[in-house]
């Protein structure tokens, strides 16, 4: 995978600096911004919302998308998923649905994440350690051997005083960036990814020099079999399998080394990545260039045919600020400057051949949403800062004595609220507003036709959207809600019922629906009644009903065959 956490910022760097040879300002990993919904990958939809809310750092991986890292705003260190050849590092080949903690890890600070085909997995610390796990058939942990990890083990030899910044992982092979702009390379080198000069396999890390031996690195990527490299002056340089081109050099043949992608030549290059066998290429100016493999038009250019040199595309669209790419997937993204997010090549077995653009945010949800297989891209970082959304600030303030500027008074207790929310979400209270509040309307507003926990689950519903009430208050919100004509709370609160239903309370739900008109939720107690016939008129709830309603029951429960032997 492109390398985790490697997004590059857009600031003040010119072409002109590049191109005259002058060094410009580092390049800044950025930061994610916005809100990602990770529920988008069904792997965190079993996770509650408290679990959920504490995650700072997450990558999904694996090579059907079924293994999950994530790391809370307390820097613990949690996974789940199959556990394919040991990739969640538990120490055992057991797969898990339940998040289990890596207590080993804990406490560190994550600044990087890629994985590999197997997988195996790379993590790098803010402490600039390397810790490795999972797959090692091709000595790609760098432990020098090729046991499987089924720990995280810390990634010694040639790099145990060296500060490991970025990684990134191919198929087979792993690649580390120091904070000095050094790159070690180890692993599965069949076609030279390892960039040693050789096709021997490389079972510790070793330094890739040659053409990078006087250069500053700043950022790394992988395809499969193929190694890229982006230095500080902007140039690009690659190396290993480039039978289909992905190395952009103008040809097809394997490099042993590092050599520069000359079709870059006078731009200045801030973030790369690679897909399976195919790479994108962004430079200062917001341009974007693909080059490789295009068999399901993963280059964006409008067909199928492979590209062996960089070729500009999206040339007549907004200037470019992120691009994206998984070396497990065949599927390319872009965001603009105005945040919209094109997706082209494999997306759900189709071929997008062109930059399609998405209703998405970000280009992490067209990876959730439609690569094969749903993995991310990157290590996705949830930043959330002070930042509250309006949905989030509104259920903040909900009875809140500082802001609010009403009260309501229910058996005793207050609920605090704001006039301008209410009068937004109800019709009821908009017209009780307009109506009476200029005249007589008091600062407080007694309440006594319904209890506390209802009338405050409602005043919550208005802030919310949700409830969370027990099915027999949900009886009296159903009836609130019938007296101010909420229409969806009335569904809501029939949503609940149904799901509360019991043998002792059946029959007092079902007169509560015909009390209050429910017509589909009065269907549903009726057919349970039915069925549980028997258990149900031996109730206490089933002898204290109304006469007329007992009568209705026996008759349309007779015409059914309810009584038939």
């Amino acid at each position: 995978m492109e390398r985790s956490c490697s997004v590059k910022s857009r600031d003040s760097i010119t072409h002109q600096a590049c191109s005259r040879g002058h060094t410009p300002p580092p390049l800044q990993r950025r930061s994610r911004r916005t809100m990602v919904d990770v529920t988008k990958w069904p792997l965190f939809s079993l996770m509650e919302g408290e679990e959920l809310s504490s995650i700072r750092q997450a990558c999904v991986f694996g090579t059907s998308a079924n293994e999950v890292i994530y790391i809370t705003h307390n820097d613990d260190v949690y996974v789940f998923g199959l556990n394919c050849s040991n990739c969640l590092g538990t120490g055992d080949s057991q797969s898990t649905i339940l998040p289990k903690k890596l207590d080993f890890l804990s406490g560190r600070k994550v600044v990087s994440l890629s994985y590999g085909s197997g997988p195996h997995i790379l993590l790098a610390t803010e402490e600039g350690e390397l810790f490795a796990w999972g797959h090692n058939g091709y000595s790609q942990l760098g432990n020098g051997t090729t046991n499987q990890g089924v720990a995280p083990v810390l990634v010694s030899a040639s790099l145990l005083n060296k500060r490991v910044t970025e990684v990134a992982c191919g198929s087979h092979h792993s690649l580390a960036l120091t904070n000095t702009g050094e790159v070690y390379a180890w692993g599965y080198n069949n076609c030279g990814q390892v960039g040693s000069g050789s096709t021997a396999n490389q079972p510790t890390p070793r330094r890739v020099s040659n053409c990078l031996q006087n250069k500053v690195v700043v950022s790394i990527t992988c395809g499969q079999t193929s190694s890229l490299a982006v230095v500080e002056n902007g140039e690009v340089y690659g190396w290993g399998y480039n039978g289909n081109g992905q190395l952009g050099l103008g040809n097809n043949g394997n490099q042993l080394t590092p050599c520069r992608l000359v079709g870059l030549q006078g731009l200045c290059v801030l973030q790369i990545v690679s897909g399976y066998a195919h790479s994108l290429a962004l430079t200062d100016e917001g341009l974007l260039y693909a080059w490789g493999t295009n068999t399901y038009g993963q280059l964006g250019t409008g067909n199928k045919s492979n590209q062996l040199s960089p070729v500009q595309i999206m040339a007549e669209k907004e200037r470019i600020v992120e691009i994206a790419a998984c070396h497990s997937t065949h599927t390319s993204a872009a965001k603009t400057q105005s945040g919209q997010v094109y997706m082209w090549g494999q997306c759900r077995g189709q071929s997008i051949v062109l930059p399609f653009l998405t209703h998405f945010s970000c280009t992490d949800d067209v990876f959730a949403c439609f690569a094969t297989p749903s993995v991310m891209w990157r290590l996705l970082s949830m930043e959330h800062d002070d930042f509250l959304t309006v949905s989030q600030s509104l259920k903040k303030e909900f009875d809140s004595p500082e802001t609010a500027d009403l009260k309501f008074s229910v058996d005793g207790k207050y609920i605090h609220v704001h006039k301008a929310v209410l009068k937004i979400r109800c019709e009821h209270f908009r017209s009780m507003f307009q109506s009476h509040w200029n005249e007589d309307m008091k600062e407080v507003i007694e309440i006594d036709q319904f209890t506390y926990p209802v009338y405050r689950s409602f005043l919550e519903f208005l802030y919310t959207d949700n409830i969370d009430l027990p099915p027999e208050d949900a009886i009296g919100l159903l009836d609130l809600a019938t007296s101010y004509c909420e229409n969806r709370l009335k569904r809501l609160c029939q949503h609940i019922i149904k799901r509360g239903i019991t043998i002792e309370n059946a029959f007092s739900l079902l007169a509560a629906a015909v009390r209050y008109d429910a017509e589909d939720l009065e269907e549903f107690c009726f057919k349970f009644c039915v069925n549980h016939l028997t258990e149900v008129t031996q109730t206490a709830a089933f002898w204290q009903i109304e006469g007329n309603l007992l009568k209705e029951f026996i008759s349309r429960a007779s015409r059914c065959g309810a009584f038939k032997n």
